[in-house]
């Protein structure tokens, strides 16, 4: 059975259905029907208003509707349709929406007297319609103006009716027992229309109170309190608060703020509390707490309202406090304090009232900057885009920032066809860095080496396409200056002292012959001065040298032709820079910012501004800045990645499970180790590629080498200690200079030297050049004899021929049988070229000593250990059969490379035994061709 009360909210919702339906067709659609498309901008916002409210009274005269249906399924079937059935109930915060939306228009209509206002056009009309508006309402003087009764006919149906569900539900939630089913929903629905009725009041009558205002403000207003309030350090005189903006007057002064980027610090401070603002800290200062509190509870609510875009529910004294506003928001703001950000407007993440997490920041000049932001400032990778005020053209810089300055690691594309990519300190270059121009550039230049505050400072690599010339040595202020070598294309080395730019004082000259001049130089490096030319024959011509425009080169001094020749592989083996440039000081800028990645504990949000990373480059990428922010190869998870690289090391710390796990790091472009190679592997290709690939570079370079080995082991010595601190280990011991070189040379430089092998090799062919012609025209000598005559001719004992290895056609004889004695072990040599592993190389020299022992054991039908007396001439053979080119580059490689544990052991043995064979070679009665054939030939 239904209580009375369920009957009168039938009988309530008839009548305001009714009423709602009345109200659309006598006031709001003759309103719209009055307000042509106006021409001025406050008239469109009228008519827009007015056609916003008509829509959402005919959605609250829908709900009504629903709430009536439902209430008829109630009464005409009590005992199926139970209680909880009524949209009133079950359904009461949708029903809430839509009285929020249709007040929301409706105070928004009285703000601006959109009904006054529209009213006028058709005032006729509407004093035509006054009877008929007084039905609608009570207490209204029939003197009043249309604009008034119109404001009250969509005003008071509804407050009266909001009023009436409060007492109906308050009477039917009275009316059930306590443990009745839907008691609860009763409850729920009186509170929530409770709290509309008073949200109504407040909305009503701040609209009011705004609309007193709206002259004078041109905005809308939606709290304003008559509270006494002290803003410093401004000094308002008034605070207005609004739905979207907070409004300070100071005289003529007008200062608003936008609610969306106003931060609320929830501190108190006795009777104060502060605000923050992009480009504003301000107080709120009150005489007592309740001032206070009401202040900050009231721009709390306006802040988090704005950000919702919709009111916040319930108002203020109804026993809830506002849910805090969200600290970290995303917005759009143009600064407008004079300042670096003046007119730039910034787009992204904010916190606090500063830009902090990811955003834009765009000026009015063109310039833009996407990237990571921190309290205001760039902090973290970040891109920028600087135009060129002169041409159609701007610099792109891709680097890591830091309190709002390039900091870390960085590349940077100019617009004046130059590439930087290296470190940044304070905004410009400092540390190790690459300046090259692009291959668009009419002039091609290049600079690899050590920055300070932005110029050339420390050692580096100094290249002039144009010239022809790469400069290895010291720098200060841009220029050359201090101990350096000057090598050209055309092979000519120089080595002095540079200032200003210029080489001064004593030198030495080597020219591409191997002559060598010893003395001064003019700034423009000709001969001047006390000096003295050697020659490669030996000769020397010691006086004063000159130079000028029409005599050239001239020279007054002392010719000496007595000398004796000097030996042809010490003097084209001259090598330069050596003491000159320590090896430990020359790249320092390279190992200096992996030294502070370990010392900080390898945090991996740094990886990349203190190890480098890799993006792509050209200028189309450079178009869109967000596109080029995915673009760049980084850590998706840089903390995780550093956790994994570091247990990995703890993991693998057996001898060979390291070598695997070394091999896995370096060659990873993601790993620090492999970063660190990277970088090193550019310095050495800066340095001996091109026109440094001169042969008196060659001991530089070597040292170089094992120096990077020995920086590689301690970077994963460094490595290892932080992950044994972070797991709370005991941490190594020291190494000793012993044990540190064996593992230098018999882990890591094998691992590493393929990085370094094409440029390193290259400088040991061009320095035993010489010797490798001499060898390769005495194997093309002995490749003329056949095998059992060059077997004869090297006096190899005839008891060791393998003569059963030859297979003879019909009418062949051995004398002319070649390339098959000891095949096994000519086959095996030739993969000596096969591998850049120095060890590997002498593995295959004791396979090949091993072959040759078997052969000849097979030979003899027993196991024989060949004497030394043995050994070299069937090794000349093996090694003339063999042909390898380059071999004594191949052995001076890898015998200044390999580990120092096999010296006066059976590698260094053979190698020995090598040299001898490659020594033996050279010699000339190995140039000499078989004059006539023994006329005995063994069967």
């Amino acid at each position: 059975m239904c209580s009375p009360e369920e009957s009168a909210l039938l009988r309530l919702e008839e009548v305001f259905s009714a009423t709602l339906a009345r109200i659309n067709s006598l006031v709001l659609q003759p309103l719209l029907a009055a307000a042509p498309e106006p021409s001025d901008p406050r008239g469109r916002e009228c008519l827009l208003l007015l056609q916003q409210l008509h829509g959402r009274s005919q959605q609250l005269l829908e709900v009504t509707e629903e709430s009536l249906h439902s209430l008829r399924e109630r009464l005409r079937h009590p005992d199926t349709v139970g209680l909880g059935s009524l949209l009133l109930l079950h359904g009461a915060e949708g029903v809430l929406r839509v009285h929020l939306e249709y007040i929301k228009s409706y105070t928004s209509c009285v703000v601006v007297q959109a009904f006054q206002k529209t009213a006028k056009k058709r005032s006729e009309y509407w004093r035509g319609q006054r009877k008929a508006l007084r039905q609608l309402l009570w207490g209204v003087s029939p003197e009043g103006s249309v604009g008034t009764a119109l404001v009250q006919a969509l005003r008071q149906p509804l407050s009266h009716h909001v009023q009436q569900y409060v007492v109906l539900l308050l009477s039917l939630g009275d009316s059930l027992g306590e443990h009745h089913p839907t008691r609860e929903l009763v409850v729920h629905a009186a509170t929530v229309f409770g709290d509309l009725q008073s949200f109504m009041r407040q909305e009503l009558d701040q609209a009011v109170a705004t609309q007193a205002l709206w002259q004078a403000l041109s905005s809308r207003q939606r709290d304003s309190q008559d509270i006494p309030v002290t803003v410093a350090p401004l000094r308002a005189e008034r605070v207005l608060l609004f739905d979207d903006v907070l409004v300070l007057l100071q005289g003529h002064s007008v200062h608003t703020f936008n609610l969306k980027l106003v931060w609320v610090d929830p501190e108190r401070d006795g009777c104060t509390f502060h605000l923050f603002t992009p480009e504003e800290e301000f107080s709120f200062c009150f005489k007592d707490p309740q001032g206070q509190v009401v202040w900050q509870w009231k721009v709390t609510q306006a802040v988090c309202q704005a950000l919702r875009g919709n009111k916040d529910f319930p108002v203020l004294g109804a026993g809830l406090e506002p849910s805090p506003p969200p600290t970290c928001r995303s917005m759009a703001y143009t600064f407008l304090a004079e300042g670096r950000l003046c007119q730039a407007t910034y787009e992204g993440e904010w916190c606090q009232g500063r830009p902090h997490g990811k955003g834009t920041l765009k000026w009015p000049d063109g310039r833009n900057h996407v990237g990571n932001f921190c309290q205001g400032l760039e902090h973290g990778f970040g891109i920028r885009l600087v135009p060129q005020a002169s041409e159609d053209k701007f610099d792109c810089y891709k680097c890591h920032w830091r309190q709002g300055s390039m900091c870390g690691y960085g590349i940077c594309e100019y617009g004046s066809d130059e590439v930087y990519k290296g470190y940044f300190q304070a905004g410009l270059r400092h540390g190790f860095g690459v300046l090259e121009s692009t291959p668009q550039a009419p002039q091609h230049c290049k600079y690899t080496g050590h920055w300070d505050k932005g110029q050339r400072s420390g050692y580096g690599i100094g290249e002039d396409g144009d010239r022809g010339e790469r400069y290895i040595g010291m720098w200060q202020a841009d220029q050359r200056h201090g101990p350096g070598v000057l090598v050209t294309q055309a092979g000519v080395c120089y080595q002095g002292t540079f200032q200003a730019d210029k080489m001064v004082g004593p030198g030495i000259l080597l020219s591409d012959d191997d002559s060598l001049y010893e003395g001064t130089f003019t700034r423009d490096l000709a001969l001047v001065g006390k000096g003295k030319v050697t020659f490669p024959n030996g000769f020397t011509l010691e006086g004063i040298f000159g130079s000028g425009a029409e005599r050239g080169l001239h020279t007054q001094g002392v010719l000496d032709t007595a000398a004796l020749p000097p030996d042809p592989s010490s003097t084209c083996k001259r090598q330069l820079g050596l003491g000159v440039f320590p090896v430990e000081s020359r790249w320092q800028g390279v190992y200096g910012p992996f030294r502070d990645f370990v010392c900080a504990g390898c945090p991996g949000d740094l990886q990349e501004a203190l190890l480098g990373f890799h993006v792509q480059s050209s200028k189309e990428l450079r178009k869109s800045q967000e596109y080029l922010c995915c673009e760049r190869t980084q850590l998706d998870d840089g903390v995780g990645r550093m956790d994994e690289v570091l247990e990995e090391l703890l993991q693998h710390r057996q001898p060979e499970a390291l070598q695997q796990c070394l091999r896995k790091a370096l060659s990873s472009s993601l790993h620090p180790l492999g970063q660190l190679l990277r970088t090193l592997m550019l310095t050495f290709q800066a340095t001996y590629a091109g026109t440094g690939a001169n042969k008196h570079l060659q001991e530089l370079a070597q040292d170089e080498v094992k120096h990077h080995a020995r920086e590689l082991w301690a970077a994963y010595r460094g490595l290892l200690q932080v992950a044994l601190q972070r797991k709370g280990r005991a941490l190594e011991a020291e190494e000793d200079t012993e044990t540190r070189d064996l593992q230098v040379h018999g882990l890591v430089l094998p691992l590493m030297l393929p990085s370094f092998y094409s440029e390193l090799f290259t400088l040991y062919l061009l320095l035993h050049e010489r010797e490798d012609s001499f060898y390769s025209q005495g194997i093309t000598n002995l490749s003329l004899f056949p095998d059992t005559k060059l077997l004869e001719f090297l006096d190899v004992q005839k008891h060791l021929w393998p003569l059963k290895d030859l297979t003879l056609t019909t009418n062949q004889r051995h004398s002319l049988v070649t390339d098959k004695c000891f095949l096994s072990a000519i086959e095996c040599l030739q993969k000596i070229i096969t591998t850049m592993d120095p060890r590997e190389k002498l593995e295959v020299l004791e396979r090949t000593y091993g072959e040759i022992e078997a052969t000849v054991s097979r030979v003899l039908g027993q196991e024989h250990k060949l004497p030394m007396d043995d050994l070299l001439p069937l090794l000349i053979y093996v090694v003339s059969r063999a042909r390898i080119q380059h071999l004594g580059a191949e052995i001076h490689l890898i015998r200044d490379m390999m580990d120092p544990i096999h010296t006066g052991g059976l590698y260094d043995f053979l190698l020995t035994a090598l040299e001898s064979c490659y020594e033996h070679i050279q010699k000339e009665d190995m140039h000499r061709l078989p004059s006539r054939w023994d006329s005995r030939e063994p069967r």
